[in-house]
């Protein structure tokens, strides 16, 4: 499953350190606009405590978290959609990600040139939102006039998405975005292929001062963020992507003791990689025992043999059923024998919805 969250900001504003810490892969990075031309990609672990939970109830030899890809896009200036910059390049780099992260500048650094010269994170991510907005309107301009020939014929489908187009354009020509939009099942099929920038779900990430990491709320830059993400219907997080950086270089015991020095419970690393990975849909299901213990990604709503597919395609070609039992049972009764005894373990079927935090066996017979 190869879905990526693409970091977007503008120039300076600490997309490749934030890259850098989540996945260690040394992206350039230097002080000046464009120090990232071609985007990089790398894979994440996923955090998950309930990975050590099932170790200890359930042993395995190993243990395998689940992963997903970050992308590291160049930064964005304004004019990008008319080609200023780097920018066709970047917004169709843009355009192959799965959702954005969109990293804003929200710490003082006289040091760090910042590509307007002010400190404004809403000008910032209007900046770029502008930017991916036009380029959507340019999209959608020349769709437009092509589907409203064939409309004109009757023909039904070309009729359908015309009013999709119609429904998107004014809403970009005032400077919204397509996710705020609310469509029906029939109109987001549509618009799921029109692969338009701003209809990708979005995360806000601040880039805050390490003297901030304790309380991110207390960052004179957050609040604002956070409150032009909320009426997107999107969510805003903070980390100090510098120190996460540092603390991404440390064995356990050094990374225990930076968090313990800096009143942090974990590293905002973990939240931004869970919010990321819940922000392209996906879930969760576990495999217990023996040979491993493993996580598996999935997308939210895959049936029981799809997520048995995930593991291998004969589990799906053959499956017979799936014998299931919930996380938080499991973290309750304390073994698997106990949780057959409360009459928590279930079998399910090929109709069966996975949920995040499922324990399985699949059966199958080829």
């Amino acid at each position: 499953m190869s879905l990526t969250a693409g970091i977007v900001g503008l120039p300076n504003v600490g997309k490749s350190t934030l890259f850098n810490a989540i996945t260690k892969a040394g992206a350039e990075m230097a002080n000046y606009p464009f120090a990232t031309i071609d985007p990089n990609v790398g894979m994440v672990e996923v955090p998950d405590k309930r990975l050590d939970r099932i170790q200890e109830l359930i042993p395995a030899k190993k243990v395998v978290p689940t992963t997903f890809e970050f992308t590291d896009i160049a930064g964005i200036v304004k004019g990008a959609s008319k080609g200023e910059g780097l920018g066709n390049k970047f917004l169709e780099n843009i355009r192959q990600v799965d959702a954005i992260v969109h990293v804003v500048r929200a710490f003082d650094d006289d040091n760090i040139t910042h590509v307007s010269g002010k400190i404004d994170p809403v000008d910032d991510i209007e900046t770029i939102n502008l930017e991916l907005g036009m380029s959507d309107l340019e999209a959608v301009d020349k769709r437009l006039a092509k589907v409203a020939k064939v409309a004109k014929g009757n023909d039904k489908e070309a009729k359908a998405e015309l009013a999709v187009l119609e429904k998107i354009k004014p809403v970009l020509e005032a400077g919204g975005s397509v996710r705020t939009i609310e469509f029906n099942e029939d109109e987001q099929k549509i618009v799921k292929g029109l692969f338009l920038l701003t209809s990708k779900p979005i995360l806000y990430v601040a880039n805050i001062a390490e003297d901030d990491m304790a309380d991110p709320e207390s960052s004179k830059y957050f609040d604002v963020i956070e409150s032009y993400a909320k009426k997107e219907g999107a969510e805003a997080i903070a980390v100090a992507a510098e120190a996460e950086e540092e603390i991404a270089q440390l064995d356990d015991a050094e990374k225990a003791d930076f968090l313990e020095a800096e009143g942090v419970e974990e590293p905002g690393l973990n939240r931004l990689i869970r919010a990321s990975y819940h922000l392209l849909g996906l879930e969760t299901f576990f495999t217990a025992g023996g040979k491993e213990t493993k996580a598996w990604t999935y997308r939210a709503g895959t049936k029981a043999p799809q997520a048995a597919g995930i593991i291998h395609s004969d589990f799906e070609r053959g499956f017979i059923r799936a014998e299931v039992m919930a996380f938080d049972d499991l973290d309750q009764y304390e073994s698997e024998a106990a949780v057959k005894e409360a009459g928590r373990l279930r079998i399910e079927g090929k109709d069966y919805v996975m949920q995040d935090g499922d324990i399985v066996e699949f059966r199958f017979n080829v």
